[in-house]
């Protein structure tokens, strides 16, 4: 070894343990004694018992300070002596995530809990946030900043979205965030910071009259469009859930429709309105899953829209339309099949149905449970629907 190899060595300062005494003996604690980056002695506890172990702990804060000093320390030494040192005492590893691996497996972990439709609009929304960050990425998730959310529902409010799907992304973003907060990966929720964007008022669409119901069940007589209206105006379901109908979810003994909505995966009971009963049991009858409107059965919903539009244009019923805040000019009709389910909710609440009640007949509730009904429950639902109007034109 040459002189400055000598010098060296002897310069280096070195990490050394002891047990502090206390009024009964000496504390159980190792502590370690070390030279910071200032080249200050310092003592700290490694709340360690084990002789070994606590050596090791004092070296590698000893090597910490040493590359402090020299500038060569970095940030994912700090992260390895932190990981160690916690897995030491807890028995656990700890793991320092970037932002796209925790959010990759938070991804992940939805997949059992949510639909696949709602899987694959998180993830898009996932995909979209992590694009706009670039390199930023890949940095820990800890870094992740107020302002990069901001940045990025600007970007994509700027882009086109309205600012209604802009404050959706963020709500969706947001939650992959809260959850890591609570897990205690990150002090704060970044995206708590973020503002909603102010969302233009805009019409909302309309519900059928009675008349105009009843002029939909005369042009469409003999046909699959006459149940489906009958299902829409009666049973307040969704057009996809209406046309994709199986015979399975069809009871006469219970006078129940049981159908898990395409929406939100969720079991809904309806109780059947005697119109709407006795129009199903006039129809030939499948079994299983066999389709209640076969010519309907797996259109899609673009198809679907036009063909009721020619139903309405037929019937002498105009659409309207209203120009949506969305930044590309879009409009939309203010009467489409979709109206069939406000006539539904409107009729219940002049009808004097409670809005508990008209929310769970409608499957609007937030608890998946509220939709399926105790057997005393029943009762005051079929009350409830028998208040909707007769329908003149139901055959």
């Amino acid at each position: 070894m040459d002189v400055l190899g000598c010098l060296h060595y002897v310069c280096t300062p070195m990490a050394s343990i002891f047990r502090k005494p206390t009024q009964k003996g000496r504390s159980p604690f190792w502590f370690a004694a070390y030279t910071d980056a200032r080249g200050q002695r310092r003592q700290k506890t490694t709340k360690l018992r084990d002789r070994k172990a606590a050596q090791q702990l004092a070296d590698k804060w000893q090597a910490l300070a040493d590359n402090g000093r020299r500038g060569t320390l970095t940030e994912s030494a700090c992260r390895q002596v932190v990981a160690e040192l916690y897995e030491q005492s807890t028995g656990r590893p700890l793991h320092f995530y970037t932002v796209e691996s925790w959010l990759r497996e938070w991804t992940a972990n939805i997949a059992g809990s949510a639909t696949p439709r709602t899987v694959v609009r998180y993830k898009s929304v996932v995909d979209h946030f992590l694009s706009s960050l670039g390199d930023r990425a890949k940095l820990p998730l800890t870094a992740l900043a107020i302002e990069d959310v901001r940045h990025w529902r600007d970007c994509a409010h700027a882009d086109g979205r309205s600012a209604g799907t802009s404050n959706t992304w963020l709500q969706i973003i947001s939650m992959p965030m809260e959850e890591a907060r609570r897990q205690g990966h990150i002090p704060l929720n970044p995206a708590d910071g973020v503002k909603r964007l102010a969302e233009k008022a805009r019409e909302k669409r309309l519900a059928f009259s009675t008349e105009q119901i009843a002029a939909l069940l005369k042009g469409t007589e003999g046909n699959d469009w006459h149940g489906m209206i009958l299902i829409g105006a009666l049973a307040g379901l969704r057009m996809s859930d209406a046309a994709n109908l199986q015979w399975s979810a069809v009871d006469f003994t219970s006078g129940l429709l049981s159908v898990t909505t395409a929406k939100r995966g969720r079991k809904v009971q309806v109780p059947m309105h005697s119109t709407l009963r006795e129009w199903l049991k006039k129809q030939p009858r499948g079994i299983g899953k066999a389709p209640v409107f076969p010519s309907l059965r797996g259109r899609k919903s673009h198809a679907l829209s036009r063909s009721f539009s020619r139903i309405m244009a037929a019937a002498g019923i105009a659409g309207g339309a209203s120009r949506e805040a969305t930044g590309k000019g879009k409009t939309m009709s203010l009467l489409s099949f979709h109206s069939t389910r406000h006539f539904f909710v409107s009729s219940l609440s002049a009808g004097g149905v409670h809005a508990d009640i008209r929310k769970r007949l409608a499957g609007h509730t937030d608890d998946a449970s509220h939709a399926i009904y105790s057997q005393h429950e029943l009762a005051s639902a079929r009350a409830a629907i028998e208040t909707l109007p007769a329908l003149k034109g139901a055959k």
